[in-house]
């Protein structure tokens, strides 16, 4: 990764020297350089690189060293832009950088300059596999920044890799569609033609069984073509690495083959199978020279097929009859001698000895030569041996001599051939992805999903991808949302009752059908999102100074001054980070903030713990309340995990501490004070008819209440862990006594 900038406006290059990946973009961005920061963590490159005067930008360095990229200085000459420029003219061979789109990027030119020319001088060799450079811009795609990715969960799971949304997706068969759905689903699409034009792809694969079975098996056998190329160009390829591009390369006949026979009619099905080419002579010329199973040293032969050239047939010829001659003659020494147990070895130093054990040195004729001396004996030689010695190592110096001129040979007619194989590799990887798609849509109940313009969200029978997974009773929902009736939707209902969940199932289910696959439901019609938000849970940020509520505060800011009307926003319990009153009061001004039309007018769910929230709908006209439907059986509480509409007034904290295992006896002493507390003149958790306004916060009669009282409502028990609500109600408990 690289990064040149001045003020508010940055270029941003990644350059993958093993595959030639190379992409440059450039943006306007804010003084906390959030953009940067969410392309760093959309790409996650190990090593990051600056000029002087942003390497010095203790912000920026900061941050990203928080996403574990090595971040290192380079010369500010690199980032020049005029000298990035000649770089990057020079690398292409072409007159101007028009045709890549960067004629007018300043600072999209110095990064991808500065890159370049850090990969070359750090590599020491040429790249000349890196043969172009893709420039693309943020409105191509649905931003996700680093704390959307880490609470939806998208790549990495909280807990393991295994319960993230790739994990779901991802059955790829080849390394290239492996990392091209990785990249799809950090950056999902927002053209809708684009998104419609890789259903329509995923949707004939759905259909076409056969297609889909016979696609993923010739995929299967295809290696890591990318890197393989990039290891041939770069001249540090090995013999396995052209036995693995001849095996790959030999697979697409049969895979355009099934194409053809399938008769396809995705316009983008149909390019992919233009751009696998022709590869026949390729994997001819492999065949005939490359033997199956290779050693991995290019330097100690048995690389080369017989047949292939004539002199290294002779040569093998001569090497092998040596070592007849060499066999031959340790049985004719030995009867010679009378020592059975005497054999003829080899070693780098000393070449061809005859080795005779301790026991066995009296028999030792005179012509023997002592040659070394061992634990376990002598070993010596003999002028006829030294003379086939040489002739032998010279036959076998001069063969794998050859057999590695070959072998460059080989590896320079096939880098010769670097773009059209890349070209290949590229819809293979494409190819992959698609019927990857379909795999999963089939294997997991997926739908094709309806994708337009507007801004509605409508889902019939969403399920959470990743949860579904390991909960086989999992409760779908329906979701409805628009810019016209149903823009803010407040989810109120018990903790662990399924809220966050919901709110990230939407998300998801957004994701997934802007990625171009099939969606968790009965039916989806997604109106484009160009980014997803989410506040929904912190950490302390000590080793920063950051409490809780600063995270939170921080988050929300950043919500509330970037969304979009195409935005979705996630929010769960703001507010809970501070006093009920304060929380409450930032609670109630966000929603009015966001429902704002002419502000923001962002499609919305929040999940809250204020009750009194609830009262905003019917006066905020696109607010819509919905709720987790509980049931009390006696002194059961059951989750039925069922969204509805209409608001609750209950938390059921104290049956969530119950459940939580807290002894009984301290819960219906909670309940005890709870009744308490609300006599006293809580928050009201009534609705205003006709208007909202500041609810009263106390009652009208002042109470002179004790001090376990006035502990207990500052206890905001919602969003307490059960730890921690244990421990309060063991201090309470003692107070009371």
């Amino acid at each position: 990764m690289s990064i040149s900038g001045a003020g508010t406006e940055f270029g941003v290059s990644f350059l993958d020297v093993s595959t030639g990946e190379f992409i440059t973009t450039q943006f306007g961005d804010n003084e906390n350089y959030d953009m940067v920061i969410c392309e760093a963590s959309r790409m996650h490159p190990a090593e990051c690189i600056l000029p002087p005067s942003l390497f010095d930008n203790k912000k920026l360095s900061e941050r990203l060293k928080k996403l574990d990229i090595v971040i290192n200085k380079s010369d500010a000459e690199a980032f020049d832009p005029k000298n990035a420029r000649d770089f990057l003219l020079k690398q292409f061979g072409v007159m101007t950088l028009e045709g890549m789109g960067l004629e007018n990027l300043k600072f999209a030119v110095s990064s991808a300059g500065a890159a370049l020319e850090y990969a070359q001088r750090t590599q020491m060799r040429d790249l000349a596999h890196i043969q172009a450079i893709r420039t693309y811009f943020e409105n191509e795609f649905m931003v996700l920044d680093s704390i959307t990715l880490r609470n939806l969960e998208i790549v990495q799971g909280v807990r393991d890799s295994n319960n993230s949304l790739l994990s779901v997706l991802d059955r790829t068969k080849t390394p290239m569609g492996g990392r091209l759905l990785r990249k799809m689903t950090l950056a999902p699409a927002i053209s809708v033609n684009k998104i419609s034009e890789r259903l329509d792809a995923v949707d004939e694969i759905v259909k076409k069984t056969l297609l889909r079975y016979d696609l993923r098996t010739q995929l299967s056998r295809i290696r890591d073509i990318e890197r393989l190329i990039g290891r041939i160009v770069y001249g540090n390829s090995n013999a396995r690495d052209l036995a693995a591009l001849k095996i790959s390369l030999a697979a697409i006949p049969e895979i355009k083959k099934s194409l053809k026979e399938s008769d396809i009619k995705s316009g983008l099905l149909s390019g992919m199978m233009q751009k696998l080419g022709d590869f026949t002579d390729t994997v001819a010329l492999l065949e005939r020279a490359v033997v199956d199973d290779p050693p991995l040293s290019v330097r100690e032969g048995g690389m080369i097929r017989e047949g292939y050239n004539e002199k290294l047939d002779e040569l093998k010829k001569l090497s092998l009859h040596g070592k007849d001659w060499i066999a031959e003659m340790q049985q004719k020494e030995r009867e010679r001698t009378g020592i059975k147990s005497l054999k003829i070895g080899y070693n780098s130093v000393f070449g061809y000895y005859i080795e005779v054990t301790r026991s066995n040195l009296s028999q030792v004729p005179p012509d023997y030569i002592r040659k070394q001396t061992t634990a376990n004996g002598e070993r010596f030689y003999t002028p006829e041996l030294k003379e086939k010695e040489m002739l032998i190592l010279s036959a076998d110096e001069k063969r794998v001599a050859l057999e590695y001129e070959l072998f460059c040979g080989i590896n320079s007619l096939i880098a010769g051939r670097a773009k059209d194989l890349q070209l290949a590799a590229s819809a293979l990887g494409e190819l992959d992805v698609i019927a990857n798609l379909a795999e999963v849509a089939v294997n997991n109940r997926y739908v094709r999903p309806e994708v337009n313009e507007n801004c509605t969200i409508l889902v019939r029978d969403g399920r959470h991808p990743v949860v579904e997974r390991t909960l086989p009773g999992f409760v779908p929902n329906d979701t409805h949302m628009d810019c016209q009736e149903n823009q803010f939707l407040l989810l109120t209902g018990p903790n662990m009752a399924g809220k966050s969940t919901y709110m990230r199932q939407t998300a998801l289910i957004v994701i997934m059908a802007q990625i171009g696959s099939f969606v968790p439901a009965s039916y989806a019609s997604v109106g484009i999102v160009d980014r997803i938000f989410t506040r929904v849970g912190a950490f302390d940020d000590l080793a920063s100074g950051q409490s809780t509520f600063m995270i939170e505060m921080v988050e929300l800011a950043n919500i509330l001054n970037h969304a979009t009307p195409k935005s979705l926003v996630l929010l769960d319990e703001i507010g809970r980070g501070t006093s009920t009153y304060d929380g409450y009061s930032i609670a109630k001004a966000v929603v009015e903030f966001i429902h704002n039309k002419d502000r923001v007018g962002v499609r919305s769910l929040f999940a809250t713990h204020y009750h009194q929230l609830t009262a905003m709908e019917g006066v905020l006209k696109r607010v819509k309340n919905y709720h987790i439907a509980v049931k009390e059986e006696g002194n059961d509480l059951v989750f039925l995990r069922k969204i509805v509409p209409g608001a609750t007034d209950r938390s059921y904290g104290i049956h969530v501490a119950r459940l939580a295992g807290v002894p009984l006896k301290v819960t219906q002493r909670a309940k005890e004070i709870l009744k308490e507390v609300e006599n006293g003149g809580a928050i009201s958790r009534g609705k205003d008819s006709g208007k909202y306004t500041q609810l009263m916060l106390f009652g009208t009669e002042p109470v002179k209440e004790s001090p376990v009282v006035e502990d207990l409502k500052k206890l905001n028990v919602e969003v307490m862990t059960p730890l921690e609500a244990m421990n309060a109600l063991a201090e309470l408990k003692k107070k009371v006594e």
